[in-house]
């Protein structure tokens, strides 16, 4: 897993995301973007199974309040509801977002870190 630094988060989300362990989350990312304006999100979502309801709806809360504040989204996984999420998103929203496959890491970080 990279190590996050400056306005890169770096995350790997297993099993189904709790609220509580969404609100852990969410000083971390306000911190970021506090600090540098904006944050760039690379997420490992292979080991993922979804959210609760309130974690989902943390999700969006945090989408609508943060709307232009992230600018580059990488989601590492094979699920095709990720990337059908980040082609959808990409177009919907002012961040770039990519879908790669599990075997992509280095390529989906690399892509995250361009300018």
């Amino acid at each position: 897993m990279p190590e996050s630094a400056g306005d890169l988060v770096c995350l790997k989300a297993a099993g189904k995301l709790t609220d509580e362990e969404y609100k852990d989350m969410m000083p971390r990312l306000e911190a970021v973007i506090a600090e540098h304006g904006s944050l760039r999100l690379y997420a490992d979502l292979t080991e993922f199974d979804g959210w609760d309801w309130r974690a989902a709806w943390d999700d969006v809360a945090f989408g609508i309040k943060h709307w232009n504040d992230v600018s580059k989204i990488a989601l590492i996984g094979d699920a095709a509801w990720e990337d059908l999420a980040a082609k959808i998103a990409d177009k919907i929203t002012p961040a770039d977002v990519r879908n790669f496959a599990a075997g992509e890491t280095g390529e989906a970080l690399q892509w995250v870190r361009e300018g």
